[in-house]
Parts: structure tokens; sequence; C-alpha cells
């Protein structure tokens, strides 16, 4: 387990959603913590990087908190990856497999803008596979990938040579 010092205010959840898997529950930290979580989010990426993202793209649903927040923080546009019969003008879809089934992404066109993809959790890396996939079926140009939580022992995700740059990473 990183030692990050944000990780103390996560809660582990036995046996949900179902049995024999420990959630992380990032809903202490987003209600205590919530610009401390930013800030350490924002610094996944130079200034230097930062300059050279045109948009910030986050997956449904809690991509959203991150994605939104830090396209604030560094004044850019906000686009979103969705769940099916979410979005308007839907250009193209992606069907994927999770932990607990499979599920579908959605996004509108694109512009060949130049993106950092967001979420909260990587797992196994379906979810990330997926929208980074779709990103590039609708026209931008996925750059950089983040998220908070990376449970780094259920994969080794990467996309185009990025890997998936996280705050707290979990070994176990």
């Amino acid at each position: 387990m990183n030692p990050h010092p944000l990780s103390q205010y996560m809660s582990n959840v036995p046996d949900f959603p179902k049995p024999g898997i420990l959630f992380r529950d990032i809903s202490p930290l987003l209600k205590n913590h919530l610009h401390a979580t930013i800030d350490a989010m924002s610094e996944l990426f130079s200034e230097q990087e930062w300059a050279n993202i045109d948009h910030v793209a986050g997956i449904e649903s809690r991509g959203f908190i991150f994605a939104s927040a830090l396209a604030y923080k560094h004044n850019k546009g906000f686009i979103k990856v969705r769940k099916p019969g979410k979005l308007p003008n839907v250009h193209a879809s992606i069907e994927y497999g999770l932990e607990y089934g499979r599920d579908k992404l959605e996004m509108q066109q694109g512009d060949g803008s130049r993106i950092v993809l967001l979420d909260d959790l990587i797992a196994t890396g379906g979810s990330m596979q997926a929208a980074c996939e779709l990103c590039d079926k609708v026209g931008y140009q996925v750059v950089g990938l983040a998220c908070l939580v990376d449970l780094a022992a259920l994969n080794s995700f990467e996309y185009a040579g990025m890997k998936v740059r996280s705050v707290i990473q979990y070994d176990d």
C-alpha cells in the first residue's frame, strides 16, 4: 500500500458490492478533503503538461468529480464519457467488460483536441481501456490518463504507451 497521506481518509468496505470484494470507498476522502484531493490529482501532471492539454474528460460518474474540478482549476473544457441514454447527439459507443459484468460508454463527436482522461479508480482497466478507445474513435487525442486510486494488484494497464497516473495505489 502506498503511504500517501490522503489514503488514511479512505474507508474499506468488505463484501461490497458482492461477497469477496473489498470496496475502497472514496466518500470520506471527498467529504472532508476534496480540495487536497484535487490538488494532489493536479500534481500528477507538470505545468508544461497542463499547458499542452486542451480538455479534461471524465468517465461517468465519479470521474466527473475529478475531471470537472481539474478542468476548472486549469481553465480547460470538460468532456463527458457517459453511460447509455444520458447524452444527446451520440457519435459513438463502446461495450466493455468490468469486474461485475458488462457496460457501455458513449460520447459526442470530438474535434482533435488533446485530452487527459480521468476516473476515480482503476481496477482491471476495463472502463479506462474502453474510454480510451472511444475517445480515439470520436476524434480526441488522449495525451494523459489519471485516477485517484489504482488497485495495482488487479492491473498493469497501459494505453498507447501511457500508464495511468494515480495519487493512491493499493498493491493488495
